[in-house]
């Protein structure tokens, strides 16, 4: 009888005091640290590095390259004797060509903002991935119009025969072959930074006007600019012009378009998250909206919801981070 005492006895203490303490006090103390510290460390505001009002002396520099880069539009008054359907937007700026000066300096004006522009933009992206690529592209698209001004063609191909056989046979200047180079990058950098910051635009909630009407432009832009290039194959090909001049002139015409609206959204100011922490900013601000519980902290719960989980256990719902 004494030992059936004990081990009725011995039973239930042990194993009531062993199981509660396993499951609530260390579950608790984990689920409540692993909800609250990332919520109550939003990301500070980044600074712009172009200094206040930064935003708007950028987007008056890419508005004014817009308009120097879109000076060939003068092609039709100034009379150029070139046909706007078959021949290079280049070709304006040929040394032969008696406008060709004028074109060089606009060229080389252009280059040289929008490089300006995109440099301290491209400061400012800092680990912004498509920030950063299109800001780099930019100022490679700059720098690649300023260094074309800098090589210009010879003679006008497409409207010379005379030219078109001698390239062909090499027998034209070095600046002809460096002038395609610095051409190719032009183009490159331009569609890649039409295309990569419309859609930082969209992804990091910036720039309103851009992330609207962006990527129909993104659209327009790279179907001119397949245009441009199946027009460059066929005119080496011997094929034809295929409307390479018109193709050309709608693709820098969209990137005029594009440069502005990106200037204007510029100028309007940051959207969502320009420049600052996007998503945790405004799950920070969500948090700090929501109603206080015991010792300060937000008590998680929902307008009409209910907190998840009994007292003193872990909660079932899910925390109250932003999405």
């Amino acid at each position: 009888m004494a030992r059936e005492r004990d081990l009725s006895e011995e039973r239930p203490v042990p194993e009531e005091r062993d199981v509660s303490e396993e499951r609530d006090v260390p579950e608790e103390r984990d689920v409540s640290e692993e909800r609250d510290v990332p919520e109550e460390r939003p990301v500070p505001e980044e600074r712009d590095p172009a200094g206040p009002g930064g935003g708007r002396f950028v987007a008056v520099l890419l508005a004014l390259g817009a308009l120097t880069y879109s000076v060939w539009l003068l092609e039709g008054p100034l009379a150029t004797g070139l046909d706007p359907v078959q021949s290079y937007v280049s070709e304006l700026a040929a040394t032969d060509q008696p406008f060709g000066a004028l074109f060089r300096a606009t060229d080389l004006l252009a280059g040289l903002l929008l490089l300006a522009a995109a440099l301290p933009r491209l400061l400012a992206a800092r680990r912004r991935f498509w920030a950063a690529g299109g800001w780099a592209a930019l100022a490679l698209f700059g720098a690649a119009t300023a260094a074309d001004s800098r090589l210009p063609l010879s003679c006008a191909p497409t409207v010379d025969a005379l030219c078109a056989a001698r390239e062909d046979a090499g027998l034209v200047p070095f600046g002809h072959t460096a002038h395609a180079v610095s051409s190719g990058l032009a183009t490159t950098g331009a569609v890649t930074a039409v295309v990569a910051l419309t859609v930082a635009a969209r992804r990091y909630g910036w720039w309103p006007p851009l992330a609207r009407t962006g990527p129909l432009l993104v659209v327009l832009e790279l179907a001119a600019t397949a245009w441009t290039l199946v027009g460059v194959a066929a005119f080496e090909a011997e094929r034809g012009h295929w409307g390479l001049g018109a193709g050309q002139r709608a693709q820098l015409l969209l990137l005029a378009v594009w440069l502005l609206v990106l200037a204007w959204s510029l100028w309007r100011g940051p959207g969502r998250g320009d420049g600052g922490g996007g998503r945790w900013l405004r799950a920070g601000r969500r948090r700090a909206e929501a109603p206080a519980g015991p010792g300060g902290r937000s008590s998680g719960v929902s307008p009409g919801g209910r907190s998840g989980g009994l007292p003193g256990g872990p909660a079932e719902g899910r925390s109250g981070r932003g999405r």
